[in-house]
């Protein structure tokens, strides 16, 4: 499909989504991204377990019935004849990713990446990370930007060490990181779409001069793994291509996202923000209940495979299912007073940020061990950390975050971090 026909396509969607808000339809006023979507997920969820949308749409809500869909059987990515729908496709490569594959082919595929996400090989990042996240915060001598001077380069170094990418490529990850999100947002102009395609090609000609270099010279990053497979016939250049575009767009989008709601929370909660100074070591729940409030990723799709039944409701094959994991991470059948930020929560079942089954996030690990060196850091060297202005939101109903979030470091060593 032609850029100029996508650009098309979506300005209509959008024509019919703002109509069918004014109707009454819950899903199509969520997809129009209002800048606070809780009372609009309320409005889903007080509908009943299942709530069928217009727009063609069946979503599910309670924690229990997302489960159900994420962990299957009778649900996937793909329908009962293996197509992949236009809304589950990911702007990477041109095979398909390990999102948009089923078992087996989704299993062959992760088994062959999963090595160079064990966790003594992510916990040997620590330091790395460690080391970044100081010298980032130590170009910091008054007002700055919590995505752009500090949120979004972390992790874009991060999964660069990650992937084996040299320091002088990493600017052109971070733009095309960027591209890739909007694309996820379906908020790409027909200019950005063509910018979009370059930069897939430009990484393309980059991981493909890299995977020659590691044939030669390996090491112990991704490509390296990946590139072993490709030469022992386990899986084409095509695939690993597509996977380390994935890998970017996953280490970048969470982290950076994460890191924004969770100083947003703990800003609106400033008791929180001062246990957190007090106790630098609650970094790690801080980051736990920041994903399960206010997950960078709240919405996430599958399709019935056959015909199902979910909460006394039957729905036929190759009905597209949204589960909205923003409202699980909050039913109250399982997580006491849902609607509370505490740091210090304990119990429940894990939530579900990183997705569930065989599609949970490869590189939870790594988002959870960046979270929380970055809260810990802040809280130790900023801890009159503030808001200045008003954070501007992300628009979109896919990814929860911020395009930019201006703050000021204030007197180091006192005070409490402040919403404006």
């Amino acid at each position: 499909m032609s850029t100029v026909t996508n650009a098309i396509k979506g300005f209509a969607t959008r024509a019919a989504t703002r109509t069918l808000a004014t109707l009454g339809d819950q899903m199509a006023k969520l997809y129009l991204a209002p800048p606070d979507p809780w009372p609009v997920y309320r409005a889903i969820r007080d509908r009943g377990p299942v709530y069928r949308s217009r727009m063609g749409y069946t979503a599910v809500s309670s924690h229990e019935l997302c489960a159900r869909v994420l962990r299957g059987p009778g649900f996937g990515v793909r329908d009962s004849a293996g197509r992949l729908t236009e809304e589950q496709m990911i702007p990477v490569g041109s095979v398909p990713s390990l999102l948009e594959l089923d078992p087996p082919d989704h299993g062959k595929l992760r088994r062959l990446v999963a090595p160079a996400f064990r966790p003594k090989l992510i916990n040997e990042y620590r330091p790395r990370i460690e080391e970044t996240t100081g010298r980032l915060l130590d170009k910091i001598d008054g007002p700055f930007d919590l995505m752009s001077d500090f949120a979004t380069p972390l992790p874009i170094t991060v999964i660069s060490e990650l992937l084996g990418i040299p320091e002088d490529s990493r600017a052109r990850f971070a733009d095309y990181g960027k591209l890739a999100g909007q694309a996820l947002d379906g908020q790409l102009t027909a200019r950005q779409q063509v910018d979009l395609e370059k930069a897939i090609a430009a990484l393309n000609d980059l991981f493909s001069e890299l995977m020659a270099q590691r044939r030669v010279d390996p090491g112990n990053d991704v490509i390296s793994v990946l590139v072993q497979a490709v030469d022992g016939d386990k899986i084409t250049a095509d695939e690993l291509l597509s996977t380390c575009q994935l890998l970017l767009i996953a280490g970048f989008e969470t982290t950076v996202n994460l890191i924004g709601n969770a100083v947003f929370h703990l800003g609106r909660n400033p008791a929180q923000w001062a246990l957190l100074r007090e106790r630098p070591e609650l970094a790690a729940g801080a980051v736990e209940e920041t994903l399960r409030y206010e997950p960078p990723v709240p919405i996430t799709g599958r399709v019935s495979q056959t015909e199902v039944e979910l909460a006394g409701e039957r729905l036929p094959a190759d009905t597209p299912v949204l589960t909205m994991l923003a409202t699980a991470n909050r039913d109250s059948s399982v997580y006491p007073e849902p609607d509370r930020f505490d740091i210090t929560r304990e119990g429940g079942p894990e939530h579900f940020a990183f997705s569930s089954g065989v599609h949970y996030c490869l590189g939870a690990q790594l988002a959870r061990i960046e979270g929380e060196i970055a809260l810990r850091a802040l809280a130790e060297r900023f801890p009159d950390l503030r808001p200045v202005g008003t954070p501007v939101l992300r628009p979109s109903a896919s990814i929860r975050g911020f395009v930019r979030f201006p703050v000021e470091v204030g007197v180091r060593g006192s005070g409490v971090l402040r919403s404006s």
